[in-house]
């Protein structure tokens, strides 16, 4: 019997939509740090955004679903989208935390976002919970960035590493974008995502 912890990616996210960059560094994720599987998990309420601005999370998960179908790694989770009230990360790792007691996490989160840590809810018991992985850009691998994380790291008593992921210069934003001006975002979704997108008229006249 294979007693070895198990290694669990998380990858939060609205994910409106979900895109390559996305699926790039959670691959990438899987790959450095030898994880078992990663979760997506989109975001239900967010503390971040105002959910008037945000595609019904149905429609966001079945994107989700579609996107991460072919990696046998790669599974869907509803833990926030099935919570009615905030979700706050913390919250979120601890749940997991308990669901998967017998294996260690390792929260995904972007390098910018890594910046503005200090000022997450609890960050103390993120770390507690989960393995922080910065994505970063080559360009962002510098002294600063490293400083960043040492700082974190004493703060916090954390484990946090930096991930290394192709860069892919591409925002749900953007692709939003792109759609309600009628430009092509072959590419930059799966096949699977473009063709539900369209089926299901999202972004041509909703949100940015």
């Amino acid at each position: 019997m294979d007693m070895r912890q198990r290694k669990i990616g998380i990858m939060g996210g609205t994910f409106d939509p979900i895109h390559y960059g996305h699926l790039l560094i959670a691959q990438s994720a899987a790959d450095e740090f030898n994880l078992d599987k990663v979760l997506f998990v989109p975001t239900g309420k967010s503390p971040h955004k105002q959910e008037e601005l945000v595609t019904d999370a149905e429609k966001r998960c079945d994107m989700v679903k579609l996107a991460i179908a072919s990696n046998e790694k790669f599974c869907f989770c509803d833990i926030e989208v099935k919570n009615q009230g905030v979700n706050y990360t913390y919250a979120t790792l601890e749940k997991l935390w308990k669901l998967y007691e017998n294996s260690r996490l390792y929260f995904i989160m972007g390098g910018d976002s890594l910046k503005d840590f200090k000022t997450w809810r609890e960050p103390a018991r993120i770390c507690r919970y989960a393995v922080i992985l910065a994505a970063v850009r080559d360009e962002m691998a510098g002294a600063e960035m490293k400083e960043t994380i040492e700082e974190l790291k004493e703060l916090y008593q954390a484990e946090i590493f930096m991930l290394h992921s192709p860069n892919f210069s591409v925002s749900s934003r953007s692709i939003r974008e792109r759609i309600r001006e009628n430009r092509s975002v072959r590419y930059l979704v799966p096949d699977e995502v473009e063709e539900f997108i369209y089926s299901e008229k999202i972004y041509t006249g909703g949100i940015l």
